[in-house]
């Protein structure tokens, strides 16, 4: 099934304003990067340490009347989330120096509304080293995935290649991190897997323009890299589309339908398909023109 029938649009054409626009979303990706490095951005409890404590409500409770009995027995600054299913309320709190901060959680509820009859569905508490180290430990994971992506390209493909697909890959990574640094939202475990899950996403949708373009480079196609590259995303855009329409509408039903607990991973996903799709058509090829065009350059002087 074709989304759309043959075009003839001159992607490689628009390289330096599609390059300008993504450099910018990297440099506030990176700006994000260096805040999260520096425990400065909006970060969860995964990396910063605290209390998660869920509570399930025989009744539905008000949020700010749960935030004001939590603040007058010095727990301020807790994180509130609703659950509407089940009545239940999800409470983060970060490092605190009151001992024991889920059992302070509960008393204060007990103590402040007594009338709120509720159960723990479930508690956690994460040290300071602990998110510390997770947080070192996700920066290096994204990085050996980066390295590991650009060796099996330019094993695969061309050295060429593999640099298109690590920029094109690394362009995604940033720009995560770019729109949950602007909107301000949490940056979790969960929004960490949704980011390395886009970059394999990415490197797959790369990967088949990058066989066609090798395909038609191998048939002699006439013309220069820029027109090969052109005619190859061209052929490949329908596949291309369709595929993002599909991972999309999925993405989409569980940011809709997949409740609050996985709410900000199920919008990485639906950010990181829409990123994935340009980047493979105006960040990763454009790199591979450029980069040919160089080496081009160098062989006839």
């Amino acid at each position: 099934m074709e989304l759309i029938g043959k075009t003839h649009i001159d992607f490689i054409g628009r390289k330096k304003i599609s390059l300008v626009i993504s450099g910018i979303v990297a440099l506030i990706g990176l700006i994000g990067i260096v805040q999260i490095a520096r425990g400065a951005a909006n970060m969860g409890i995964d990396f910063t340490g605290g209390t998660e404590v869920e509570l399930k409500f025989a009744r539905p409770v008000n949020l700010e009347q749960v935030r004001g009995a939590l603040a007058r027995h010095d727990l301020k600054g807790a994180n509130l989330q609703e659950i509407t299913e089940g009545n239940k309320v999800l409470v983060k709190l970060g490092r605190s120096s009151t001992g024991n901060a889920a059992a302070g959680i509960q008393e204060s509820i007990r103590k402040e509304i007594p009338g709120a009859a509720f159960s723990v569905e479930s508690s956690s508490e994460i040290g300071p080293s602990i998110g510390g180290k997770l947080r070192n430990d996700t920066l290096t994971a994204v990085a050996i995935s980066l390295v590991a992506i650009t060796l099996y390209i330019a094993w695969r493909f061309d050295f060429n290649f593999g640099i298109g697909s690590t920029v094109s890959v690394l362009h995604d990574v940033l720009a995560m991190f770019a729109v949950f640094f602007v909107l301000n939202k949490e940056i979790n475990l969960l929004f960490i897997t949704a980011t390395l899950t886009i970059a394999g996403y990415s490197m797959t949708d790369t990967v088949v323009v990058f066989d066609r373009i090798r395909e038609n480079l191998r048939k002699n196609v006439q013309g220069n890299l820029a027109s090969v590259i052109n005619r190859s995303i061209n052929e490949v855009l329908s596949r291309t589309l369709v595929t993002s329409l599909t991972v999309f509408m999925a993405a989409m039903s569980l940011f809709l339908f997949g409740g609050e607990v996985i709410h900000d991973f199920a919008f990485a996903l639906v950010a990181g398909v829409i990123i994935c799709t340009y980047s493979s058509i105006f960040v990763a090829s454009p790199i591979v023109a450029i980069l040919g065009d160089r080496k081009a350059a160098k062989a006839r002087a």
